[in-house]
């Protein structure tokens, strides 16, 4: 057999080899578990001369809580495979503080996880809301329900999603299997971590929820019953002579 011909049957087996290998991994048949640690954002204020599309960014006292929320995540034993940010400029802050932490690693912007108000058993929230808004609302983060939580492919993955409270709510009662109109009845602090696993079968554990414990007391906010944090200094008391 002239040279030639050998050379090319033997580049045509590797190819094939490397395509029947990719097509193994890539098949429902060889699944993993996906682990997505969804973020809310840290604190912000609100500002009336913030960009109308993307809101403002994190407060000074923001930008503490994510720092410490980012010794944390780094304290991981594990790398995140892939990261996503909503595209609203405080869940931006927050991951660009992240960032170091974490590797310098980039974010992709993923519009789905933008802030949103789905349908909710409480009707006096939804006043000022149009039926086309809500409609909206439920079918982006549906989307993101189906396209990003199911099981990974070949290994354990591991997901970072810097997002809302309204997003990560809606998605704890889709994973939880429960009516999704009770996300309200959930509340998570800024920048709380809330863990879900899928496993290699479909099943869904909710490992964690609105978890501050990277914050001090007096540095949680965001969640129903944490106060308003005051940053100025306080007068000093001081004793007469």
């Amino acid at each position: 057999m002239p040279h030639s011909r050998l050379l090319l049957l033997l580049v045509i087996s590797v190819l094939t080899l490397q395509t029947a290998l990719a097509e193994t991994a890539a098949t429902p048949g060889n699944p993993a578990a996906r682990v997505i640690y969804l973020v809310r954002h840290g604190h912000y204020d609100s500002d009336p001369n913030a960009d109308p599309d993307r809101g403002p960014g994190i407060s000074t006292l923001g930008v503490v809580q994510s720092r410490l929320l980012g010794a944390r995540l780094a304290r991981l034993p594990f790398a995140f495979e892939r990261r996503f940010v909503s595209p609203m400029q405080r869940a931006r802050d927050t991951a660009a503080t992240l960032a170091g932490d974490l590797g310098n690693g980039r974010f992709q912007v993923l519009e789905d996880l933008r802030e949103c108000t789905p349908t909710t058993r409480r009707r006096a929230q939804l006043e000022g809301l149009s039926e086309q808004e809500l409609a909206d609302c439920e079918a982006q983060l549906e989307g993101l329900y189906t396209r990003h939580f199911r099981p990974a492919s070949g290994q354990e993955q591991h997901e970072l999603m810097v997002c809302h409270g309204n997003v990560i709510r809606y998605l704890i009662t889709r994973s939880l299997g429960v009516d999704s109109e009770a996300w309200l009845e959930m509340s998570v602090g800024h920048t709380s971590i809330t863990r879900i696993r899928i496993e290699a079968d479909g099943s869904f554990k909710l490992v964690g929820a609105g978890d501050v414990g990277h914050l001090p007391p007096r540095l949680q906010t965001g969640a129903s019953g944490d106060h308003e944090i005051d940053l100025q200094i306080p007068a000093l008391l001081l004793e007469s002579p």
